[in-house]
């Protein structure tokens, strides 16, 4: 799963207006985001081939520290609660706490059975939609444009930033949904592959940040976050 975490977090601003798109983004990402730092230090194990599961040219071999259910509710809590302590927010905690955990049970949609419940080998779970791409494709687009339109109905801009910034966004991130489907494999190289990974998201949250900034409640007129809260 990739586009159908980021349209989660567009549409939790409609819950937690407070709660900034930035923080939102690192909440349902936040195991991805973690993810390639242990692969570096061989925490973690992954095999990069095509076709390895489906669409996605990665065999995921051993990841319970990131993608356990078990680690997604320790996870959870512990960002939750992190978040409560810098703001003193409690939907805005429950929603990020959340949202860290979504992340198990979208990537539960598309893997083929690899996702494990605790550090155990066995069992591991996965629906396996990334074996159909007309339906990954269908289901991405369904949650991502979901949440876009949430976000844009609870949202306007206030400056033209605030426009062209989402519009930025969404093409980037189709644009590489589509690479990812579509393109080469990356690079058999773990040190390359955490290269990239911190690129791509230095782009997403830069631009989530340049966005949010630029945009405000329609209702309430709650104004934009910073990246750690209100």
């Amino acid at each position: 799963m990739f586009l159908g975490h980021y349209g989660l977090a567009f549409g939790a601003k409609k819950v937690a207006p407070r709660v900034s798109l930035l923080t939102l983004f690192v909440a349902v990402e936040f195991v991805d985001i973690l993810w390639p730092f242990l692969l570096l230090f061989n925490v973690e194990q992954v095999e990069i081939h095509s076709g390895a599961s489906g669409i996605t040219p990665f065999e995921f071999v051993h990841y319970p520290y990131t993608h356990s259910l078990l680690m997604g509710i320790v996870w959870g809590a512990l960002l939750g609660f992190a978040y409560w302590l810098l703001n003193k927010d409690v939907r805005g905690s429950i929603v990020v706490g959340l949202a860290v955990l979504s992340h198990w049970f979208l990537d539960l949609i598309v893997h083929v059975p690899d996702l494990p419940l605790t550090f155990s080998d066995s069992p591991k779970f996965g629906l396996g939609l990334w074996h159909s791409m007309p339906l990954t494709l269908l289901v991405e687009s369904i949650l991502f444009f979901g949440g876009i339109f949430i976000y844009v109905k609870n949202t306007k801009a206030t400056s033209s930033k605030g426009t062209w910034a989402l519009w930025l966004l969404v093409i980037f991130f189709v644009a590489g949904n589509l690479y990812n489907m579509f393109g080469p494999p990356p690079q058999d190289s773990i040190p390359a592959l955490v290269g990239s990974f911190a690129v791509l998201q230095g782009i997403v949250l830069g631009l989530a940040h340049l966005v949010d900034s630029n945009r405000t409640g329609v209702d309430d007129n709650i104004g934009s976050s910073s990246s750690i809260g209100k």
